[in-house]
């Protein structure tokens, strides 16, 4: 139950930036090079929207099985999907 409970905040959380990012048009690198743009943002959030809810219904369903696997799926996306805005200005001359 408590890999449920984690999930759901990390999906809400992932949600909600997601949700946030969506609402400007980034920078050069992140929208441009990288193809972050609004649509991609809003596609993270309705798949952490999803997730949330399967988290939810999870957790009241007592599945503990499900929450932790949909934990280790949802960890992998939510690292993609955060790692996109470390890697920062490249140098394509290199």
């Amino acid at each position: 139950m408590s890999y449920s409970i984690a999930g759901l905040l990390l999906a809400l959380g992932v949600a909600a930036a997601a949700w946030q990012r969506s609402r400007s048009a980034g920078g050069f690198y992140d929208a441009q090079v990288y193809g972050m743009d609004r649509a991609m943002h809003r596609r993270y959030c309705a798949i952490g929207l999803g997730f949330a809810v399967f988290f939810a219904l999870a957790c009241a369903l007592h599945l503990y099985g499900a929450g932790i696997a949909a934990l280790a799926l949802y960890a992998v996306i939510a690292v993609f999907y955060l790692s996109s805005f470390l890697r920062g200005a490249s140098d394509f001359d290199e």
